[in-house]
């Protein structure tokens, strides 16, 4: 073995130690811990002190990340990854000084992205982020159907209830934000009482609208979400070889290769029988 080869499976077996990414997780915390702190004016006194630890913070990230790199046979190999090109990105954003006068908002706001880190670092997070990117496209049309509800109760109520309060009903625009309140249940009797005393079936109005809103659109978004959340646990358990999933897709491998074998013999006795 050569002597790259010899370090790269050390760097290999580094990045891999559960003690390793456990520390990292614990840098990454203690990170957000000193960008938190430095919203307090009471550590102000202190602003020489947390320069230094992010710095050394800085320098972490920079050797932890050249390490990831180096385990890697190739250099493209680890941008494959996205999560590896995420987790670049925000290293290498962060090694903006913090002394600098123009940069130091720059640098601040870069420095608060590194807690995202921690999605990288923890497979269950990373799990629950993709299974949301992924359910976006089919929340949207649910998303689409609530928009068309939301529309056609306000044009309603803008119609109805105008001129119980122009403050709420006044036009279709301020009744949409008025059944947005209604919807995230902030206060929303006190706007169903007071059309109430005018028209004492609104109740209907109202409860129709949080049944479809709150209970059918809502239950229908988590629907999705675990639909997805499902199928990448799955999808990472046959990766890792692992679960149920994974021992189901060996058997149908075993199945697979039975039936060939079974054909292969069928063959050879047929040729032999001929």
């Amino acid at each position: 073995m050569t002597s790259l080869s010899i370090w790269r499976d050390r760097f290999e077996r580094l990045r891999s130690h559960k003690v390793f990414e456990t520390f990292v997780i614990a840098i990454i915390i203690l990170s957000a811990l000193l960008i938190g702190a430095k919203t307090y004016e009471e550590t102000s006194r202190f602003e020489q002190a947390l320069l230094v630890f992010d710095t050394g913070v800085t320098i972490f990230f920079l050797v932890e990340i050249l390490i990831r790199i180096g385990a890697e046979k190739r250099l493209r190999d680890f941008f494959r990854k996205g999560w590896n090109v995420f987790d670049f990105l925000i290293v290498t954003a962060s090694l903006i000084p913090m002394d600098d006068s123009e940069m130091v908002l720059l640098a601040r706001l870069l420095r608060i992205f590194r807690v995202l880190r921690l999605v990288s670092m923890i497979p269950e997070l990373r799990i629950l982020m993709v299974a949301l990117v992924k359910s976006i496209p089919r929340m949207g049309y649910v998303a689409l159907l609530m928009f068309i509800i939301f529309y056609i109760y306000a044009a309603l109520g803008s119609f109805l209830f105008a001129e119980v309060d122009e403050f709420l009903w006044g036009n279709i625009s301020i009744a949409m934000l008025t059944l947005f309140r209604v919807a995230t249940f902030e206060d929303w009797t006190d706007v169903m009482y007071a059309t109430q005393e005018l028209y004492a079936w609104s109740w209907i109005y109202y409860l129709t609208f949080i049944f479809l809103n709150a209970f059918i659109f809502l239950n229908m978004m988590i629907g999705i979400v675990l639909d997805v959340m499902q199928k990448e646990s799955l999808a990472i358990e046959l990766e890792n070889g692992e679960g149920e999933a994974a021992e189901l897709h060996g058997l149908r491998d075993d199945v697979r290769d039975l039936k060939a074998q079974l054909s292969r013999m069928e063959e050879a006795l047929q040729r032999r029988g001929s």
